[in-house]
């Protein structure tokens, strides 16, 4: 039976690997400024300092665009509850706590950056945002799994960057705002590198401990939810960001858990034992259930679409 890791021994095991893959990222991440992507001209005071408060026709965003950058934003406000769950699941001594506190100074840029953006653009009500930020942030994030630990953490953490990166790519697009679009695509960038870190530490997991590490990958990948769920409007939102293609079921799967499953070789491997065996089949079929459900999605998506234009509904994305 193969050796299971305690949480103590997985973080010193994994020490030099984390500590190579922070130098990396130090090396590879380019220096940016939030403000520098921010386009202030645009920007007048509210009517508490004298000047007019927000109303909807100062808004050149979608509606899809809308929900996308509210959804994007909100998701990275959260950072307080990530910032606790990578600090218990990890560590604060060493390479393990100085990436914690550099991904989580990374991650905060990208709120700042966003909410600037919409409030100077006058894009969303930057009270309605408030208000949201303010009950999704008292609620919190927890893991939707028992027993989480450190390859919960990184398993999920990896699916979730690139999920992130993929949502944030789209809603610039989506934008139609060369300004927003290289805003997002700079975060993107960052997501990515992030990404990276989290997908390196959990190969090297799997080549510690492989049964255990499938047993956490497995439990991600078929328990998989975005850190947003406990958002105001989040369900309304997310229907509209798949809609219009923004994050869907396709992209779910063939942008962010194959790719990753690929990356780690999870249907060649020849090193899992009997529960790695089996959790791999799992897997296996809960992919192909996937495809199936996206295979569905489209084609209902598609006859909305369709009855959206015949009904002159269709949303300018």
């Amino acid at each position: 039976m193969p050796q299971v890791l305690s949480q103590i021994e997985l973080l010193r095991e994994l020490q030099p690997v984390a500590e190579t893959n922070l130098e990396r990222h130090l090396t590879l991440a380019k220096p940016w400024n939030p403000h520098d992507y921010i386009p202030w001209s645009d920007g007048k005071n509210f009517a508490m300092l004298g000047g007019q408060d927000w109303s909807p026709e100062q808004s050149s965003l979608s509606k899809v665009a809308k929900a996308a950058m509210v959804t994007n934003l909100l998701t990275e406000d959260n950072l307080p509850s990530y910032h606790r769950g990578l600090a218990e699941n990890f560590s604060m001594d060493g390479a393990w706590g100085t990436w914690v506190g550099r991904w989580t100074a990374e991650e905060n840029r990208h709120g700042i950056a966003m909410r600037d953006y919409l409030v100077v653009t006058r894009s969303v009500d930057p009270v309605a945002l408030e208000q949201a930020r303010m009950e999704h942030m008292t609620v919190g994030i927890d893991s939707p799994m028992e027993g989480a630990n450190l390859l919960h953490g990184v398993a999920y953490v990896t699916f979730q960057e690139l999920a992130t990166r993929v949502s944030h790519r789209n809603t610039g697009r989506a934008c139609n705002d060369p300004i927003a679009d290289a805003l997002l695509a700079r975060i993107a960038a960052d997501e990515n590198l992030h990404m990276i870190f989290y997908r390196n530490m959990c190969s090297a997991a799997i080549e510690l401990a492989p049964d255990q590490t499938m047993k956490a990958i497995a439990d991600v990948v078929m328990n998989f939810q975005m850190p947003g769920l406990n958002q105001p409007d989040f369900r309304r939102n997310a229907v509209l960001i798949a809609k219009y293609g923004i994050y869907d079921l396709r992209q779910h799967l063939d942008e962010v858990i194959m790719p990753v499953l690929r990356k780690w070789d999870i249907f060649e491997r020849t090193d899992f034992g009997p529960e790695g065996e089996k959790l791999r089949e799992m897997v296996a079929d809960y992919l192909a259930d996937l495809e199936k459900q996206a295979v569905r999605f489209e084609e209902s998506r598609d006859r909305a679409l369709a009855r959206d234009r015949e009904r002159g509904e269709a949303i300018a994305v």
